[in-house]
């Protein structure tokens, strides 16, 4: 059981709450109302799930040793041997067997450029790993990369426009995240963890972090404002939804100035407040949308 229990921390169930992005498309096109669609964006959001596992139990083998000095991940199961390299290779052909069945399934309901999409996902953050990490800002502009391919991928699974301001929105908010994470890695690890800390500083970091904030909110705004948005939902009512995310990012960014490490989906999980803002800001979103 203890080993089952390691194996899902290693695949980084908890990581999946990113891939909701996929849904944004769906929810905002009218489009749900055919179940067909439902189920490709289900399929797709399964498929990018198990191959964003993939790219953490790589990175995590990658970094295994690097790992080791972080005052948080060495108490992950590879670099504290709760699992072997061995059983890490075994999840990843696993996972990778899973993933071929989910892109043929997605290539009859859609196409074949749509179905391998994800699989870009892998090979760039295969660069990363192995490459890309360690160049000042390129590191941070690929994880912003992989929220903007999700937003993607979930509107090429139902052949829908997204507005450009809902991408600018992901897009900023990706790299306020992004930043918040190097801020807090310094502050807590200095450059131990990763050899590109040390072409960063906390100034630089604070300064840009809440640049991308403010940007978040304006596309954010821009994006509720949107004639094209409000008429596919058929009422103006998303700007009442604007204090609420500002809300929202005041409360990380509260937990990250008192010291968090700055994962993001960590500070979501384990802080009470930002998870019932966040629900409820899931809940009044629905109401707008659905009802």
């Amino acid at each position: 059981m203890e080993k089952i229990k390691d194996c899902l921390l290693l695949i980084r169930i908890k990581h999946y709450i990113k891939n909701v992005l996929i849904f944004l498309p769906l929810t905002f096109s009218g489009l749900y109302k055919q179940s067909d669609n439902i189920l490709v964006v289900f399929l797709g959001f399964v498929l990018f799930s198990f191959v964003s596992s993939i790219v953490y139990v790589i990175n995590d083998v990658c970094d295994i040793e690097k790992d080791k000095l972080h005052e948080v991940k060495k108490n992950r199961p590879l670099p504290s041997k709760r699992v072997s390299i061995k059983e890490a290779y075994l999840i990843i052909v696993i996972l990778f067997i899973i993933c071929l069945i989910l892109t043929f399934i997605i290539y009859k309901m859609t196409s074949i450029f749509v179905a391998c999409l994800p699989f870009l996902y892998v090979v760039i953050n295969i660069l990363y790993s192995k490459w890309l990490k360690n160049i000042v800002l390129i590191d941070v502009f690929v994880l912003v990369i992989g929220f903007l391919i999700r937003l993607f991928f979930g509107s090429l699974l139902i052949d829908t426009f997204v507005s450009n301001y809902l991408y600018l929105t992901v897009m900023a908010g990706a790299f306020y995240l992004g930043f918040g994470k190097r801020r807090n890695e310094i502050m807590k690890n200095s450059d131990k963890s990763r050899k590109v800390l040390k072409y960063y500083n906390k100034d630089f970091l604070d300064k840009n972090m809440y640049v991308c904030l403010a940007l978040t909110i304006v596309f954010y705004s821009m994006w509720a404002t949107d004639p094209l948005v409000i008429y596919k939902i058929n009422n103006n009512l998303l700007i009442w939804t604007i204090p609420i995310l500002m809300i929202i990012f005041f409360e990380y960014s509260l937990v990250i100035e008192s010291g968090s490490h700055g994962d993001p989906v960590e500070v979501v999980v384990h802080n009470k407040c930002i998870l019932f803002t966040i629900l409820f800001y899931i809940l009044v979103i629905s109401l707008i949308v659905f009802v």
